[in-house]
Parts: structure tokens; C-alpha cells; sequence
């Protein structure tokens, strides 16, 4: 078996963009800049930024009051959005445009009252945050990650229901997942 490479690799351009968002930060304000998780699944990156003052943190709880902090790639969930505004944070949102895109669509399904069911992997960062873009108490927001997870699905009404992926997730990962909603959930709508 031959296999091809090609060169040059990078990252994606939520990456790239949410890198750039972190060296702008430190060219402009200097060191502690706070970013809430890794911007990148890569250890040269994450720690070429730690050495020029960016501090990776998992919970606001660990930014001191009136710091900077950016929002990664991943994005964030309405929950964390408003408990850095209410501590006085100033905030730079590098989520990814193509995150943003999904969390548009899960806060429309929210104020429809339509149920979203979002195909990922639990504890994902962007899967939290998109998670957390659902409010609407009438309605519900639900995690599958396989074929399996859609057959044992409950849901309150299958006839206002959606879906949406994890961006990060292949057309190969999500196409049997995908399958199995439109055979258990006819009318169910998929992303626009």
C-alpha cells in the first residue's frame, strides 16, 4: 500500500484564524493572556503561545477578575459567555466561523421549539459548547455518537426535530449516524 502525504500540511482555517486571534492578543496587550482550552490539538503550537505568556485554562473560575481572555476555536456555551461578561473579562471569541455556523442553528431549533439532536462525541469541547446554546425548556437538545445511541433515542416530538454535526467529524464518521436519523426520524431536517 502506498501512501500520499501532502505537503505542506497545516491547520484548518478555524485554527489558523484562532491562533492569529492569540499572538495579536499578546502583540497588543503582552503577557498573561488567558485562552480558555487549547487552541489547537498540536504540543509545538500550545506551547510555542505558553512561552510567550498564554495561560490555557479549562474554567473561568481560574481567570482573575478584568483579565483577557479569548474563546478558542471550539466556542463556548451560552453558560460560559455569561459568566465572563459578569466578571468584568474582556473577551475575544476566536470560535470557529464553521462552529459558530452550528451553534446558529441548534439557537434557531432553540427558539423554535424544536428539538436538536447533534451527532459528536461527549465531553469534546465543541461539543459542550454547542450543547449549550439549547434553552428552550420545552423542547430538547441530544447527543448521539453512533447508530446505536439514534435506535435507543427518546425524544418529546419526533415531528419538529433536527440535526447537525461536530464540525470536526468526517462525512465518513457521521454518514451511518446520519442514516439511522433519517430511518428513525423521517421529518427529521438536516443542517441548512
Amino acid at each position: 500500500m502506498q501512501i500520499l502525504l501532502a505537503n505542506p500540511r497545516g491547520f484548518c482555517a478555524g485554527v489558523d484564524r484562532a491562533i492569529s486571534i492569540v499572538e495579536n492578543a499578546l502583540t497588543l496587550y503582552g503577557a498573561p493572556i488567558y485562552v480558555r482550552h487549547e487552541v489547537v490539538h498540536n504540543r509545538y503550537v500550545v506551547d510555542s503561545l505558553r512561552k510567550r505568556g498564554a495561560i490555557f485554562i479549562e474554567q473561568i473560575s481560574e481567570v482573575p477578575d478584568g483579565a483577557i481572555l479569548i474563546f478558542s476555536a471550539h466556542g463556548v456555551s451560552q453558560a460560559v459567555r455569561n459568566e465572563a461578561k459578569s466578571r468584568d473579562l474582556t473577551v475575544f471569541d476566536a470560535t470557529c466561523p464553521l462552529v459558530t455556523k452550528v451553534h446558529m442553528e441548534v439557537a434557531r431549533a432553540s427558539r423554535r421549539g424544536e428539538e436538536s439532536i447533534l451527532i459528536g462525541h461527549a465531553g469534546h469541547p465543541e461539543v459542550e459548547g454547542t450543547m449549550g446554546q439549547y434553552s428552550n425548556p420545552q423542547g430538547g437538545m441530544y447527543l448521539v455518537e453512533s447508530p446505536d445511541d439514534v435506535w435507543t433515542l427518546e425524544v418529546k416530538n419526533d415531528a419538529r426535530l433536527s440535526f447537525m454535526t461536530q464540525t470536526t467529524l468526517s462525512v465518513d464518521d457521521t454518514s451511518d449516524v446520519i442514516d439511522a436519523l433519517r430511518q428513525r426520524f423521517p421529518k427529521i431536517v438536516g443542517p441548512a
